[in-house]
């Protein structure tokens, strides 16, 4: 599934490390809540219906900048 509508990146210039995914990368929704893009981690089995993702320090540095927090 590739349809980000609704969904405002904050990191990341459209040159991500991941080709066509460009991943990793933190996206905001239209509710304020944030989406985040990675690589799958599989250090711990999370509940049904989650999943985690493993990203770079400099990506979330990158997002609380452009937040200004």
């Amino acid at each position: 599934m590739s349809e980000r509508a609704g969904l405002t990146r904050v990191t990341g210039n459209g040159n991500g490390e991941c080709g066509a995914d460009d991943c990793p990368n933190v996206y905001k929704t239209e509710s304020g809540s944030f989406v985040v893009q990675g690589e799958v981690f599989r250090g711990f089995t999370p509940p049904q219906g989650e999943s985690l993702v493993e990203i770079p320090e400099s990506v979330l540095r990158e997002a609380f900048r452009v937040l200004g927090w």
